[in-house]
């Protein structure tokens, strides 16, 4: 095999940021703990905020908002996570107003990950924006690469979906539990499975005309 080294971006030859982007731009980077501290620590300083946040009690509203603020890209007013909660990043997470994410919520932001108005997911969900070389040998020294994953506006997710690189889901669709979603679902639809597809539109019959 040739000499990986020659082939990908190498975190310790070049500047943390340009390698950064280069991940989020879907290029193939070698990002291995050995050939990147700057990686590992910003990977130890999420895990420690993360840790902070979810050892906060349920009744601390306000310090939870302001580290979950401190921790994300972005994050729109009434966003809720609850905890436990897991990112690797945080600063590639930008999510928008009156987010709900129930507990055992995992986002690997190796890429970016947008997320609309008025969404919800439900408990032990997965976002996961990087994938890892098939090849052994690249795997083993950190080949990697991220490809971002986009939600739209009113979305439910429930609980138990995995959502895979690169994947974007449409604005006022409803991903089925358990569904693993490996390539794009349009806007309004009810999609399941593994792999998840589209089961039918969401229309006015799904519309509930009475509740208390």
């Amino acid at each position: 095999m040739a000499d990986i080294a020659g082939n990908y971006y190498l975190c310790n030859m070049m500047d943390i940021d340009k390698t950064l982007e280069a991940l989020g731009r879907g290029e193939w980077v070698r990002a291995g703990a050995k050939d990147s501290p700057e990686i590992s620590e910003l990977l130890g300083r999420c895990t420690a905020a993360c840790h902070r946040y979810n050892s906060l009690p349920p009744d601390a509203a306000a310090d939870r908002d302001a580290l979950l603020r401190s921790l994300l890209g972005e994050c729109g007013p009434g966003a809720v996570i609850h905890s436990p909660f897991r990112c690797d990043f945080g600063f590639n997470i930008h999510i928008g107003a009156n987010f709900m994410g129930n507990f055992n919520l995992a986002i690997l932001d190796e890429a970016r990950v947008t997320i609309g108005d008025n969404v919800m997911i439900g408990p032990n969900c997965s976002l996961i924006t990087i994938t890892h070389a098939l090849d052994a040998a690249q795997r083993n020294a950190g080949v990697m690469t991220g490809r971002p994953i986009t939600i739209g506006d009113n979305v439910w997710i429930a609980a138990g979906v995995t959502v895979l690189p690169g994947v974007s889901i449409g604005a006022g669709s409803v991903i089925g539990a358990g569904s693993v979603v490996v390539k794009d679902i349009p806007a309004g639809v009810l999609a399941v499975g593994a792999p998840c597809k589209v089961v039918r539109p969401i229309t006015d019959a799904d519309v509930i005309s009475q509740y208390i």
